[in-house]
Protein backbone atom coordinates (compact mmCIF):
# COMPACT_ATOMS: atom_id res chain seq x y z
CA UNK A 1 0.00 0.00 0.00
CA UNK A 2 1.58 3.25 -1.08
CA UNK A 3 0.03 6.91 0.49
CA UNK A 4 2.05 10.00 -0.77
CA UNK A 5 -0.43 12.86 0.10
CA UNK A 6 2.13 14.21 2.68
CA UNK A 7 1.49 18.37 3.57
CA UNK A 8 -2.97 17.95 2.95
CA UNK A 9 -4.93 19.78 4.64
CA UNK A 10 -6.54 18.43 7.74
CA UNK A 11 -9.41 16.03 6.81
CA UNK A 12 -13.30 17.05 6.83
CA UNK A 13 -13.89 13.46 6.71
CA UNK A 14 -11.42 10.57 7.42
CA UNK A 15 -12.23 6.79 8.36
CA UNK A 16 -9.76 4.51 9.90
CA UNK A 17 -9.79 0.42 9.41
CA UNK A 18 -13.29 -0.03 8.00
CA UNK A 19 -14.10 -3.43 7.18
CA UNK A 20 -17.27 -5.18 6.07
CA UNK A 21 -18.42 -8.91 5.05
CA UNK A 22 -21.75 -9.84 3.20
CA UNK A 23 -22.97 -13.26 3.57
CA UNK A 24 -19.09 -14.04 5.27
CA UNK A 25 -17.26 -12.67 1.87
CA UNK A 26 -15.26 -9.20 2.61
CA UNK A 27 -16.26 -6.77 0.94
CA UNK A 28 -13.61 -4.19 2.91
CA UNK A 29 -10.05 -4.57 4.74
CA UNK A 30 -8.73 -2.46 7.01
CA UNK A 31 -9.32 -0.06 4.60
CA UNK A 32 -8.30 4.34 5.30
CA UNK A 33 -10.24 7.06 3.68
CA UNK A 34 -9.76 10.62 3.96
CA UNK A 35 -10.67 13.61 2.11
CA UNK A 36 -9.78 17.13 3.16
CA UNK A 37 -12.40 20.48 2.82
CA UNK A 38 -11.80 22.13 -0.52
CA UNK A 39 -10.80 18.87 -2.44
CA UNK A 40 -12.33 16.84 -5.13
CA UNK A 41 -11.05 13.22 -4.06
CA UNK A 42 -11.01 10.36 -7.17
CA UNK A 43 -11.66 7.15 -6.70
CA UNK A 44 -11.27 4.46 -9.53
CA UNK A 45 -11.15 0.79 -9.33
CA UNK A 46 -12.77 -2.14 -11.15
CA UNK A 47 -16.24 -3.32 -10.45
CA UNK A 48 -16.82 -5.64 -7.13
CA UNK A 49 -13.21 -3.25 -5.49
CA UNK A 50 -15.46 -1.80 -2.69
CA UNK A 51 -15.77 1.67 -3.93
CA UNK A 52 -19.67 1.52 -3.61
CA UNK A 53 -19.62 -0.08 -0.05
CA UNK A 54 -17.48 2.15 1.34
CA UNK A 55 -19.74 5.67 -0.05
CA UNK A 56 -22.38 3.49 1.36
CA UNK A 57 -21.12 3.38 4.84
CA UNK A 58 -20.16 7.07 3.99
CA UNK A 59 -23.57 7.86 3.24
CA UNK A 60 -25.35 6.09 6.38
CA UNK A 61 -26.80 3.41 3.47
CA UNK A 62 -24.48 0.39 5.65
CA UNK A 63 -24.67 0.77 9.03
CA UNK A 64 -22.88 -2.55 10.40
CA UNK A 65 -19.25 -2.32 9.87
CA UNK A 66 -16.07 -2.35 11.99
CA UNK A 67 -13.75 0.51 12.05
CA UNK A 68 -14.03 4.47 12.53
CA UNK A 69 -16.06 7.13 10.52
CA UNK A 70 -15.24 10.89 11.80
CA UNK A 71 -16.59 14.31 10.76
CA UNK A 72 -14.22 17.44 11.42
CA UNK A 73 -12.13 14.65 13.68
CA UNK A 74 -14.99 14.00 15.52
CA UNK A 75 -16.77 10.31 15.59
CA UNK A 76 -19.72 9.52 14.06
CA UNK A 77 -21.95 6.28 13.64
CA UNK A 78 -24.73 6.88 11.30
CA UNK A 79 -28.42 4.76 11.78
CA UNK A 80 -29.58 5.90 8.16
CA UNK A 81 -29.00 7.85 5.60
CA UNK A 82 -30.78 10.83 7.01
CA UNK A 83 -28.65 10.63 9.72
CA UNK A 84 -26.04 11.06 7.22
CA UNK A 85 -27.71 13.95 5.26
CA UNK A 86 -28.23 15.62 8.61
CA UNK A 87 -24.23 15.44 9.15
CA UNK A 88 -23.76 17.09 5.69
CA UNK A 89 -23.16 14.42 3.64
CA UNK A 90 -25.18 14.15 0.01
CA UNK A 91 -24.54 11.50 -2.48
CA UNK A 92 -25.87 11.66 -6.07
CA UNK A 93 -26.45 8.27 -7.23
CA UNK A 94 -25.98 6.82 -11.16
CA UNK A 95 -29.64 6.26 -11.38
CA UNK A 96 -30.65 9.79 -10.87
CA UNK A 97 -33.77 9.87 -7.72
CA UNK A 98 -35.71 12.71 -9.69
CA UNK A 99 -39.09 12.70 -10.93
CA UNK A 100 -38.99 13.74 -14.61
CA UNK A 101 -42.47 14.88 -14.71
CA UNK A 102 -42.38 17.16 -11.90
CA UNK A 103 -40.97 21.14 -12.47
CA UNK A 104 -37.30 21.59 -11.75
CA UNK A 105 -38.02 23.67 -9.06
CA UNK A 106 -40.12 20.81 -7.60
CA UNK A 107 -37.38 18.65 -8.08
CA UNK A 108 -34.36 20.92 -7.00
CA UNK A 109 -36.36 21.29 -3.49
CA UNK A 110 -38.09 17.16 -3.63
CA UNK A 111 -38.80 16.31 -0.04
CA UNK A 112 -37.57 19.61 1.33
CA UNK A 113 -40.34 22.30 -0.24
CA UNK A 114 -40.54 25.44 2.12
CA UNK A 115 -43.42 25.83 3.50
CA UNK A 116 -45.89 29.32 4.69
CA UNK A 117 -47.34 30.36 7.18
CA UNK A 118 -50.53 27.88 7.22
CA UNK A 119 -48.33 24.66 6.21
CA UNK A 120 -49.47 24.88 3.04
CA UNK A 121 -46.12 24.56 0.11
CA UNK A 122 -44.84 27.90 -0.53
CA UNK A 123 -44.82 27.69 -4.36
CA UNK A 124 -43.42 31.77 -4.69
CA UNK A 125 -41.05 31.04 -2.61
CA UNK A 126 -40.18 27.41 -3.95
CA UNK A 127 -39.82 28.94 -7.77
CA UNK A 128 -37.77 31.98 -6.69
CA UNK A 129 -35.28 30.07 -4.25
CA UNK A 130 -34.68 27.42 -7.25
CA UNK A 131 -33.52 30.16 -9.37
CA UNK A 132 -30.91 31.12 -6.66
CA UNK A 133 -30.22 27.62 -6.26
CA UNK A 134 -29.44 27.24 -9.93
CA UNK A 135 -28.00 30.12 -10.15
CA UNK A 136 -25.33 29.63 -7.69
CA UNK A 137 -24.18 26.59 -10.38
CA UNK A 138 -24.19 28.99 -13.28
CA UNK A 139 -27.66 27.63 -14.42
CA UNK A 140 -29.23 31.01 -15.00
CA UNK A 141 -30.75 30.23 -18.20
CA UNK A 142 -32.84 27.03 -16.51
CA UNK A 143 -36.42 27.69 -16.68
CA UNK A 144 -37.55 26.42 -13.37
CA UNK A 145 -40.83 26.16 -14.04
CA UNK A 146 -40.68 23.59 -17.18
CA UNK A 147 -40.95 20.01 -16.71
CA UNK A 148 -37.87 18.63 -15.41
CA UNK A 149 -37.60 15.84 -18.54
CA UNK A 150 -37.28 18.15 -20.75
CA UNK A 151 -34.11 19.17 -19.70
CA UNK A 152 -30.86 17.62 -21.23
CA UNK A 153 -29.65 14.27 -18.84
CA UNK A 154 -26.33 16.68 -17.73
CA UNK A 155 -29.14 19.53 -16.91
CA UNK A 156 -31.40 16.59 -15.15
CA UNK A 157 -27.51 15.45 -13.28
CA UNK A 158 -27.03 19.24 -12.47
CA UNK A 159 -30.33 19.57 -10.69
CA UNK A 160 -29.84 16.57 -8.33
CA UNK A 161 -26.42 17.96 -7.46
CA UNK A 162 -28.03 21.46 -6.24
CA UNK A 163 -30.52 19.36 -4.56
CA UNK A 164 -28.15 17.87 -2.73
CA UNK A 165 -26.44 21.48 -2.08
CA UNK A 166 -29.37 22.51 -0.93
CA UNK A 167 -29.84 19.60 1.84
CA UNK A 168 -26.84 21.84 3.93
CA UNK A 169 -24.25 18.66 2.46
CA UNK A 170 -20.28 19.92 2.58
CA UNK A 171 -19.45 16.21 1.59
CA UNK A 172 -20.87 15.02 -2.06
CA UNK A 173 -20.46 11.82 -3.55
CA UNK A 174 -21.16 11.93 -7.22
CA UNK A 175 -21.18 8.20 -8.16
CA UNK A 176 -20.78 7.51 -12.12
CA UNK A 177 -21.47 11.40 -12.56
CA UNK A 178 -20.13 11.86 -16.41
CA UNK A 179 -21.69 8.14 -17.72
CA UNK A 180 -24.22 9.72 -19.53
CA UNK A 181 -22.90 13.19 -20.60
CA UNK A 182 -21.96 14.68 -23.56
CA UNK A 183 -18.76 16.39 -23.75
CA UNK A 184 -20.06 20.27 -22.99
CA UNK A 185 -22.12 18.68 -20.19
CA UNK A 186 -19.29 17.07 -18.56
CA UNK A 187 -16.96 20.30 -18.40
CA UNK A 188 -20.54 21.93 -17.33
CA UNK A 189 -20.05 19.74 -14.19
CA UNK A 190 -16.61 20.11 -13.91
CA UNK A 191 -17.10 23.97 -13.84
CA UNK A 192 -19.48 23.43 -11.11
CA UNK A 193 -17.24 21.03 -9.36
CA UNK A 194 -14.47 23.23 -8.99
CA UNK A 195 -16.82 26.20 -7.71
CA UNK A 196 -17.95 24.08 -5.09
CA UNK A 197 -14.44 23.14 -4.38
CA UNK A 198 -13.20 26.75 -4.02
CA UNK A 199 -16.90 27.40 -1.61
CA UNK A 200 -14.87 24.50 1.19
CA UNK A 201 -17.50 21.65 -0.39
CA UNK A 202 -15.06 18.30 -0.45
CA UNK A 203 -16.48 16.36 -3.49
CA UNK A 204 -15.71 12.23 -3.89
CA UNK A 205 -15.86 11.72 -7.75
CA UNK A 206 -16.40 8.05 -8.62
CA UNK A 207 -15.74 6.94 -11.89
CA UNK A 208 -14.45 4.17 -14.63
CA UNK A 209 -13.47 7.14 -17.12
CA UNK A 210 -9.91 7.69 -15.91
CA UNK A 211 -9.52 10.95 -18.12
CA UNK A 212 -12.49 12.49 -16.64
CA UNK A 213 -10.99 11.51 -13.07
CA UNK A 214 -7.91 13.52 -14.12
CA UNK A 215 -9.21 16.35 -15.44
CA UNK A 216 -11.36 17.22 -12.23
CA UNK A 217 -9.74 15.39 -9.19
CA UNK A 218 -6.85 16.91 -6.77
CA UNK A 219 -6.66 13.48 -5.22
CA UNK A 220 -6.88 9.99 -6.12
CA UNK A 221 -7.51 6.42 -4.19
CA UNK A 222 -7.78 3.03 -6.22
CA UNK A 223 -8.85 0.04 -4.97
CA UNK A 224 -8.22 -3.63 -5.51
CA UNK A 225 -10.09 -6.43 -3.88
CA UNK A 226 -11.61 -4.66 -1.08
CA UNK A 227 -8.48 -2.92 0.09
CA UNK A 228 -6.90 1.27 -1.09
CA UNK A 229 -3.94 0.36 -3.19
CA UNK A 230 -2.43 4.04 -3.32
CA UNK A 231 -3.59 7.45 -2.07
CA UNK A 232 -1.98 10.48 -4.07
CA UNK A 233 -1.91 13.47 -5.53
CA UNK A 234 -2.97 13.93 -8.92
CA UNK A 235 0.49 15.33 -10.94
CA UNK A 236 1.56 15.26 -14.12
CA UNK A 237 3.30 12.68 -13.81
CA UNK A 238 -0.15 10.52 -13.38
CA UNK A 239 -1.46 9.22 -16.74
CA UNK A 240 -4.58 6.80 -17.17
CA UNK A 241 -1.73 3.84 -18.13
CA UNK A 242 -0.22 4.50 -14.32
CA UNK A 243 -3.90 3.88 -13.13
CA UNK A 244 -4.89 1.26 -14.95
CA UNK A 245 -1.28 -0.78 -14.08
CA UNK A 246 -2.19 -0.25 -10.29
CA UNK A 247 -5.89 -0.92 -10.58
CA UNK A 248 -5.26 -4.43 -12.12
CA UNK A 249 -2.27 -5.24 -10.29
CA UNK A 250 0.96 -5.38 -12.85
CA UNK A 251 4.13 -5.22 -11.14
CA UNK A 252 2.69 -5.29 -7.37
CA UNK A 253 1.51 -9.36 -7.17
CA UNK A 254 0.86 -12.75 -9.02
CA UNK A 255 -2.54 -12.07 -10.96
CA UNK A 256 -4.54 -14.43 -12.64
CA UNK A 257 -4.04 -15.15 -16.37
CA UNK A 258 -7.43 -13.43 -17.98
CA UNK A 259 -5.81 -10.30 -16.25
CA UNK A 260 -2.80 -9.50 -17.45
CA UNK A 261 -2.07 -12.51 -20.18
CA UNK A 262 -3.31 -11.79 -24.20
CA UNK A 263 -5.95 -13.42 -25.64
CA UNK A 264 -5.64 -14.30 -29.51
CA UNK A 265 -9.54 -13.44 -30.86
CA UNK A 266 -10.46 -15.17 -34.33
CA UNK A 267 -13.76 -14.28 -35.69
CA UNK A 268 -15.59 -16.08 -38.79
CA UNK A 269 -15.90 -13.44 -41.54
CA UNK A 270 -17.08 -16.30 -43.58
CA UNK A 271 -20.21 -17.32 -41.62
CA UNK A 272 -24.01 -16.14 -42.57
CA UNK A 273 -24.41 -12.76 -40.51
CA UNK A 274 -27.30 -13.87 -38.17
CA UNK A 275 -28.34 -10.79 -37.08
CA UNK A 276 -27.32 -6.63 -37.89
CA UNK A 277 -27.96 -3.09 -37.03
CA UNK A 278 -27.37 -0.45 -39.44
CA UNK A 279 -26.60 3.19 -37.33
CA UNK A 280 -29.11 2.19 -34.70
CA UNK A 281 -29.30 4.95 -31.95
CA UNK A 282 -32.05 5.11 -28.92
CA UNK A 283 -32.39 8.46 -27.07
CA UNK A 284 -29.13 9.52 -25.04
CA UNK A 285 -28.90 6.08 -24.43
CA UNK A 286 -26.53 5.38 -27.73
CA UNK A 287 -26.18 6.37 -31.42
CA UNK A 288 -25.46 5.31 -34.62
CA UNK A 289 -24.38 1.84 -33.57
CA UNK A 290 -23.84 -0.57 -36.34
CA UNK A 291 -22.44 -4.34 -35.63
CA UNK A 292 -22.86 -7.72 -37.01
CA UNK A 293 -23.28 -10.91 -35.06
CA UNK A 294 -22.40 -14.13 -37.47
CA UNK A 295 -23.60 -17.53 -36.81
CA UNK A 296 -21.29 -19.40 -34.25
CA UNK A 297 -19.61 -16.51 -33.06
CA UNK A 298 -19.44 -14.81 -29.87
CA UNK A 299 -19.95 -10.98 -30.44
CA UNK A 300 -18.47 -9.58 -27.05
CA UNK A 301 -19.63 -5.60 -26.22
CA UNK A 302 -17.62 -3.76 -23.57
CA UNK A 303 -18.10 -0.76 -21.92
CA UNK A 304 -18.23 0.67 -18.33
CA UNK A 305 -21.47 1.00 -16.66
CA UNK A 306 -23.47 3.72 -18.24
CA UNK A 307 -22.16 3.80 -22.02
CA UNK A 308 -25.06 2.13 -23.45
CA UNK A 309 -24.40 -1.15 -24.03
CA UNK A 310 -27.11 -2.39 -21.59
CA UNK A 311 -29.87 -0.23 -23.14
CA UNK A 312 -27.93 -1.70 -26.56
CA UNK A 313 -28.99 -5.55 -25.73
CA UNK A 314 -32.64 -4.66 -24.74
CA UNK A 315 -33.54 -2.86 -28.48
CA UNK A 316 -32.35 -6.14 -29.89
CA UNK A 317 -34.97 -8.00 -27.86
CA UNK A 318 -37.25 -5.67 -28.42
CA UNK A 319 -38.19 -4.71 -24.91
CA UNK A 320 -37.33 -0.98 -25.87
CA UNK A 321 -37.96 0.72 -29.33
CA UNK A 322 -34.92 2.42 -31.37
CA UNK A 323 -35.33 6.09 -32.00
CA UNK A 324 -33.28 5.81 -35.32
CA UNK A 325 -31.58 2.87 -37.27
CA UNK A 326 -32.03 -0.40 -39.08
CA UNK A 327 -32.45 -4.01 -37.54
CA UNK A 328 -32.08 -6.97 -39.51
CA UNK A 329 -32.29 -10.85 -38.42
CA UNK A 330 -30.84 -13.29 -40.80
CA UNK A 331 -30.89 -10.84 -43.22
CA UNK A 332 -34.52 -9.70 -43.46
CA UNK A 333 -35.37 -5.90 -41.77
CA UNK A 334 -37.51 -6.30 -38.95
CA UNK A 335 -39.26 -3.67 -36.49
CA UNK A 336 -39.35 -6.06 -33.25
CA UNK A 337 -42.65 -4.11 -31.27
CA UNK A 338 -42.13 -6.53 -28.52
CA UNK A 339 -39.76 -9.04 -26.67
CA UNK A 340 -42.97 -11.75 -27.85
CA UNK A 341 -41.74 -10.64 -31.41
CA UNK A 342 -38.39 -10.97 -30.97
CA UNK A 343 -38.55 -14.28 -29.48
CA UNK A 344 -40.80 -15.49 -32.64
CA UNK A 345 -37.85 -13.92 -35.06
CA UNK A 346 -35.53 -16.19 -32.73
CA UNK A 347 -34.02 -13.96 -30.55
CA UNK A 348 -33.48 -14.81 -27.09
CA UNK A 349 -32.23 -12.41 -23.99
CA UNK A 350 -30.96 -13.51 -20.10
CA UNK A 351 -30.80 -9.95 -18.51
CA UNK A 352 -28.37 -9.05 -16.27
CA UNK A 353 -30.64 -9.89 -13.07
CA UNK A 354 -31.90 -13.28 -13.03
CA UNK A 355 -34.44 -11.93 -10.66
CA UNK A 356 -36.50 -10.24 -13.28
CA UNK A 357 -37.01 -13.29 -15.74
CA UNK A 358 -37.13 -16.52 -13.02
CA UNK A 359 -39.68 -17.14 -9.90
CA UNK A 360 -36.97 -18.23 -6.58
CA UNK A 361 -40.13 -19.98 -5.59
CA UNK A 362 -41.28 -22.41 -8.23
CA UNK A 363 -39.30 -25.11 -8.87
CA UNK A 364 -36.86 -25.73 -11.63
CA UNK A 365 -38.77 -27.15 -13.92
CA UNK A 366 -41.62 -23.98 -14.03
CA UNK A 367 -38.93 -21.97 -14.53
CA UNK A 368 -37.68 -23.58 -17.49
CA UNK A 369 -41.05 -24.41 -19.17
CA UNK A 370 -43.18 -21.01 -18.35
CA UNK A 371 -41.96 -19.82 -21.78
CA UNK A 372 -43.43 -22.76 -24.21
CA UNK A 373 -46.15 -23.51 -22.19
CA UNK A 374 -48.29 -22.70 -25.42
CA UNK A 375 -46.81 -24.79 -27.12
CA UNK A 376 -46.87 -28.21 -25.14
CA UNK A 377 -51.14 -27.50 -24.69
CA UNK A 378 -53.52 -24.94 -25.34
CA UNK A 379 -55.84 -26.23 -23.34
CA UNK A 380 -54.24 -27.90 -19.63
CA UNK A 381 -50.84 -28.16 -18.39
CA UNK A 382 -48.71 -31.28 -19.00
CA UNK A 383 -46.34 -31.19 -15.96
CA UNK A 384 -44.69 -34.82 -16.92
CA UNK A 385 -43.76 -33.06 -20.25
CA UNK A 386 -42.78 -30.06 -18.90
CA UNK A 387 -40.33 -32.16 -15.96
CA UNK A 388 -39.12 -34.25 -18.81
CA UNK A 389 -37.77 -31.05 -21.30
CA UNK A 390 -36.49 -29.27 -17.91
CA UNK A 391 -34.77 -32.82 -16.97
CA UNK A 392 -32.92 -32.96 -20.50
CA UNK A 393 -31.48 -29.30 -19.88
CA UNK A 394 -30.17 -29.92 -16.76
CA UNK A 395 -28.40 -32.60 -17.22
CA UNK A 396 -27.06 -31.07 -20.91
CA UNK A 397 -25.83 -27.95 -18.58
CA UNK A 398 -24.89 -29.59 -15.59
CA UNK A 399 -27.24 -27.92 -12.98
CA UNK A 400 -26.81 -29.11 -9.41
CA UNK A 401 -29.01 -30.11 -7.90
CA UNK A 402 -30.16 -32.31 -10.38
CA UNK A 403 -33.46 -32.80 -9.18
CA UNK A 404 -36.36 -30.75 -11.13
CA UNK A 405 -38.31 -30.26 -7.87
CA UNK A 406 -36.31 -28.53 -5.81
CA UNK A 407 -37.03 -24.12 -5.27
CA UNK A 408 -35.15 -22.09 -7.89
CA UNK A 409 -33.93 -20.36 -5.05
CA UNK A 410 -32.44 -23.05 -3.21
CA UNK A 411 -29.94 -22.93 -5.96
CA UNK A 412 -26.16 -20.80 -6.20
CA UNK A 413 -26.27 -17.78 -8.87
CA UNK A 414 -24.23 -19.14 -11.25
CA UNK A 415 -26.99 -22.47 -11.61
CA UNK A 416 -29.89 -19.96 -11.49
CA UNK A 417 -28.16 -18.30 -14.52
CA UNK A 418 -28.15 -22.02 -15.97
CA UNK A 419 -31.57 -22.24 -15.68
CA UNK A 420 -32.26 -18.96 -17.07
CA UNK A 421 -29.93 -20.51 -20.22
CA UNK A 422 -32.24 -23.38 -19.98
CA UNK A 423 -35.60 -21.32 -20.00
CA UNK A 424 -34.86 -19.70 -23.90
CA UNK A 425 -32.58 -23.30 -25.14
CA UNK A 426 -36.04 -24.81 -24.96
CA UNK A 427 -36.72 -22.42 -27.92
CA UNK A 428 -33.70 -23.31 -29.55
CA UNK A 429 -32.98 -19.20 -30.82
CA UNK A 430 -30.83 -18.25 -33.56
CA UNK A 431 -28.91 -15.14 -31.57
CA UNK A 432 -28.40 -15.38 -28.02
CA UNK A 433 -28.02 -11.85 -26.15
CA UNK A 434 -26.55 -12.01 -22.66
CA UNK A 435 -25.93 -9.68 -20.73
CA UNK A 436 -23.70 -9.56 -17.57
CA UNK A 437 -23.70 -13.41 -17.87
CA UNK A 438 -20.98 -14.00 -14.97
CA UNK A 439 -21.78 -11.05 -12.96
CA UNK A 440 -21.59 -12.55 -9.40
CA UNK A 441 -20.40 -15.95 -10.08
CA UNK A 442 -17.28 -17.67 -8.26
CA UNK A 443 -14.38 -19.14 -10.44
CA UNK A 444 -16.04 -22.61 -10.67
CA UNK A 445 -19.67 -21.67 -12.08
CA UNK A 446 -18.11 -18.80 -14.56
CA UNK A 447 -15.94 -21.69 -16.07
CA UNK A 448 -19.44 -23.75 -16.27
CA UNK A 449 -21.13 -20.97 -18.23
CA UNK A 450 -17.99 -20.78 -20.48
CA UNK A 451 -18.44 -23.78 -21.34
CA UNK A 452 -21.87 -23.61 -22.15
CA UNK A 453 -21.62 -20.49 -24.16
CA UNK A 454 -19.27 -21.94 -26.14
CA UNK A 455 -20.90 -24.75 -26.63
CA UNK A 456 -24.18 -23.00 -28.03
CA UNK A 457 -21.33 -21.30 -30.46
CA UNK A 458 -20.16 -24.63 -31.77
CA UNK A 459 -23.58 -25.39 -32.44
CA UNK A 460 -24.25 -22.50 -34.90
CA UNK A 461 -25.74 -19.80 -32.47
CA UNK A 462 -25.05 -16.58 -32.92
CA UNK A 463 -24.26 -15.29 -29.46
CA UNK A 464 -24.08 -11.42 -28.55
CA UNK A 465 -22.35 -11.31 -24.83
CA UNK A 466 -22.99 -7.67 -23.12
CA UNK A 467 -20.48 -6.96 -20.01
CA UNK A 468 -18.55 -4.52 -18.13
CA UNK A 469 -16.21 -7.50 -16.73
CA UNK A 470 -13.28 -7.72 -18.90
CA UNK A 471 -12.75 -10.97 -17.70
CA UNK A 472 -15.92 -12.46 -19.20
CA UNK A 473 -15.16 -10.56 -22.59
CA UNK A 474 -12.01 -11.95 -22.85
CA UNK A 475 -13.02 -15.26 -21.55
CA UNK A 476 -16.26 -15.49 -24.07
CA UNK A 477 -15.52 -13.29 -27.49
CA UNK A 478 -14.54 -14.35 -30.92
CA UNK A 479 -14.59 -10.47 -31.52
CA UNK A 480 -15.12 -7.73 -29.09
CA UNK A 481 -16.23 -3.86 -29.48
CA UNK A 482 -15.45 -1.20 -27.16
CA UNK A 483 -18.56 1.05 -26.25
CA UNK A 484 -18.20 4.55 -25.18
CA UNK A 485 -20.26 6.97 -24.00
CA UNK A 486 -23.05 5.55 -26.18
CA UNK A 487 -21.41 4.44 -29.46
CA UNK A 488 -18.85 2.04 -30.61
CA UNK A 489 -14.91 3.51 -29.83
CA UNK A 490 -12.77 0.41 -31.38
CA UNK A 491 -13.45 -2.98 -32.21
CA UNK A 492 -10.80 -6.17 -32.22
CA UNK A 493 -11.08 -8.82 -34.38
CA UNK A 494 -8.60 -11.71 -35.11
CA UNK A 495 -5.65 -10.25 -33.05
CA UNK A 496 -4.17 -10.59 -29.67
CA UNK A 497 -6.07 -8.34 -26.91
CA UNK A 498 -5.31 -7.73 -23.15
CA UNK A 499 -6.97 -6.78 -20.44
CA UNK A 500 -5.37 -3.64 -20.40
CA UNK A 501 -6.14 -2.70 -23.88
CA UNK A 502 -9.71 -3.17 -23.52
CA UNK A 503 -9.37 -0.54 -20.40
CA UNK A 504 -7.22 1.89 -22.31
CA UNK A 505 -10.39 1.87 -25.14
CA UNK A 506 -12.99 2.60 -22.90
Amino acid sequence: MVTSTSGAAPPLLELSGISKSFGGVEALRDVDFSVAAGEIHGLVGENGTGKSTLMKIIAGVHTEYRGTMRIDGTEVRFRSARDALAAGIGMVHQELSVVPDLSVAENVFLGMQPLGRLGFIDWRGLVRSARAQLRNLGLDEVDVRAPLRSLPIGMQQLVEVSRVLYSGARIIILDEPTSALSPPEIERLFDVLRRLRASGKSIIFISHFLNDVLSVSDTLTIFRNGRKIVTTKVTREIDKGWIIKRMIGIGHEELEESYTGEIQLSSRQDAPVALETEKMSFGHAYHDVSLRIRAGEVLGVYGFMGCGQLELARTLFGKLQPTGGTLRIGGQAVRLRSTAAAWRTGVAFVPESRRSMLFAHEPIYKNVSISILGRLSRLWLKPAREREIASRHVKSLSIRPTSVEVPLGSLSGGNQQKVALAKWLTHDPKVLILSEPTRGMDVGAKQDVVRIIRGLRDQGMGILVVSTEPETVLALADRVLVMKKGSIAREFANEAISKDRLLGEA
